[in-house]
């Protein structure tokens, strides 16, 4: 969910709706036993756990592995136009994704247009129904819950017009309610344990971890859960607490929560997790006036997202050293995909991208992460 921007107020709305939102105030507070006062020292805290999480890791921070997504399907079926609706052309999210559909689109042969819901209840909306009636083949529904939509899905699937989401409901894959050929997106599980076994793998096994969440929205907190159920399965690694913060009001509660943090863990916080990347934005300030260094404790990975901002904060070393992005232009090229397998009866792929994790030592200096392989897989399936 990713899980962007042109201006924090932007980023807010667009990650509350992009999470399907609501609002709550209040912090959920976990196991206040104390961890190890030093990162990585001393012997391994859960040998077992430990040995598991450092093959997990190097595995998700390769960034040569193979493709593994389809390489069988229907040839290109020609001259269709598909439209792209967005929840914001400002969320880098759904600008990636878009840009992919519009790389992949031409390289099929179709046509591809954009219509820009502008970060509105309304203005998506509108947007969505001014796609129904031009009466394309295909409707991506990007960064947004289609139930927002309900009418205009309705319209949609009336007319025969196939749907694919892009982060539009929870979990990938086809949906019934709402009817979506397919929902592309990466599963939540994976993103919540990788990131919690980095923590694990980073830490030698001896952590004191704060996660920040917003359990006004049943997804993040969903996430957050997961994170520190695998937390858990390493014996010296703890949950300090949990910060319940909503992502609409992350710029103005974050900067206070984390100097309280700092007063009440002091060096037992060891390490951060967050369900979105922008809360470390908000962090930098208040670690920044502790004294704390930019590459040092704690060391912070955002579960999910990966837009510039949080690459650019992992390349400088500036309060965030890990995430697990989205593959934004190969998630593009997907969709593209989905609607040649619906356009020619076939059912959706099943292809899901596996979590990946981003750090300053494997990031190429880049601001997005772009795997090896896809272009050449879906041109040679499309017959392009």
């Amino acid at each position: 969910m990713s899980r962007h921007l042109a201006g924090k107020a932007s980023l807010r709305a667009i990650a509350v709706l992009a999470l399907v939102t609501a609002s709550a105030v209040g912090c959920t507070r976990g196991s206040e036993t104390s961890a190890a006062t030093t990162v990585g020292s001393g012997k391994a805290g859960c040998p077992a756990t430990l040995a598991k999480a450092k093959k997990a890791v190097e595995a998700a921070e390769d960034v040569n592995a193979p493709w593994n997504g389809p390489t069988t399907g229907p040839k290109a079926t020609p001259g269709k136009t598909i439209v792209y609706v967005a929840q914001s052309m400002t969320n880098p999210g759904v600008a990636g994704a878009a840009e992919g559909v519009k790389e992949a689109a031409k390289a099929i042969g179709w046509k591809m247009r954009i219509i820009d819901g502008q970060g509105t209840p309304a203005g998506i909306q509108a947007a969505l129904s001014q796609a129904v009636a031009v009466k394309p083949a295909g409707i991506v529904l990007s960064g947004f819950d289609p139930k927002s939509t309900a009418q205009q899905v309705a319209q949609a699937n009336a007319a025969g017009i196939p749907l694919i989401g892009w982060h539009a409901v929870d979990a990938p894959g086809p949906s019934k309610n709402p009817k979506l050929f397919t929902n592309v997106t990466t599963k939540v599980q994976d993103v919540a344990k990788i990131s919690a076994d980095w923590v694990i793998s980073q830490s030698n096994g001896r952590a004191g971890v704060v996660v920040f969440t917003d359990a006004s929205i049943p997804f993040a907190k969903g996430k957050s859960d997961l994170i520190e159920k695998e937390l858990a399965t390493c014996s010296h690694v703890k949950t300090l607490t949990t910060s319940n913060i909503p992502i609409a009001d992350a710029s103005n509660r974050t900067p206070q929560e984390v100097s309280a943090l700092l007063s009440r863990f002091g060096t037992k916080w060891t390490h951060s997790i967050a369900i979105n990347d922008l809360y470390f934005a908000d962090a930098a300030a208040s670690l920044r006036a502790a004294g704390k260094q930019g590459n040092g404790a704690p060391f912070s990975i955002g579960a999910g997202d990966g837009d510039p901002s949080a690459f650019q904060r992992i390349n400088s070393k500036q309060f965030q050293a890990a995430t697990v992005p989205e593959p934004l232009s190969e998630q593009g090229w997907q969709i593209v995909d989905e609607f040649n397998r619906a356009f020619a009866g076939k059912p959706a792929s099943g292809y899901v991208a596996p979590a990946h994790i981003t750090t300053a030592d494997n990031s190429g200096g880049k601001s997005s992460w772009d795997p090896k392989g896809y272009r050449a897989a879906y041109r040679t399936i499309w017959g392009k």
